[in-house]
């Protein structure tokens, strides 16, 4: 089973947030996928194969963990860009003690790919981004207008702000792939762990 421990902003923070990624949407068109509102959250660990045996094992060892860890006053802010495909919105707030959080070791052989930067994944390139035009010989290769879309998005992105909210609890969530709705991933939460600090 694909599991993952996130932070789920509150519907608030999310609901904030839609007026302006309706700003970039609308240009993007359908070269990008946006991901639904109640599937966003913010990463802090994934494992893509736990055995469903050992699934209580890790939400005891989650509930450790996050015990030791005060809840985070948090808000949504600024954007960027991974390998010129997935779109994403940033974090600000206590983002020493979330990068505390995120060192963790929440499940044994996390590779922490996704864990450089607390993120809110928002958009990914679409099957139906355009391609790049032909090029003559000896001319430079033009960027791929997707490559052009997401920088477009991440500059209009970088100036956002969302309301502060107090993330108190980890969700334990199981990702299903092809499960969901078009066929995309279908996340059921299984547990949730509260930060004491």
């Amino acid at each position: 089973m694909r599991l993952f421990l996130a932070i789920r902003p509150p519907r608030a923070a999310l609901d904030h947030l839609e007026p302006a990624l309706d700003g970039v949407r609308d240009p993007a068109g359908r070269a990008l996928r946006w991901t639904e509102p109640e599937q966003r959250h913010l990463t802090l660990a994934f494992h893509p194969e736990v055995p469903a045996g050992a699934v209580d094992g890790v939400v005891a060892d989650a509930g450790r963990i996050a015990a030791g860890h005060a809840p985070l006053d948090l808000h949504l802010a600024g954007a960027g860009e991974f390998s010129h495909r997935t779109l994403w919105v940033g974090v600000g707030g206590q983002v020493r003690q979330l990068g505390a959080l995120l060192a963790e070791p929440w499940l044994a052989d996390d590779d922490g790919r996704d864990r450089r930067r607390a993120h809110l994944t928002v958009a990914r390139v679409s099957g139906a981004a355009p391609r790049p035009r032909g090029r003559r010989r000896g001319e430079p290769r033009p960027p791929a207008p997707a490559t052009v879309l997401l920088a477009e998005a991440v500059h209009a992105l970088t100036v956002y702000r969302g309301p502060q909210w107090t993330a108190d609890e980890v969700e334990v969530v199981a990702s299903r792939l092809g499960e969901g709705r078009s066929g995309g991933p279908l996340h059921e939460v299984l547990a949730t762990v509260p930060l004491r600090g």
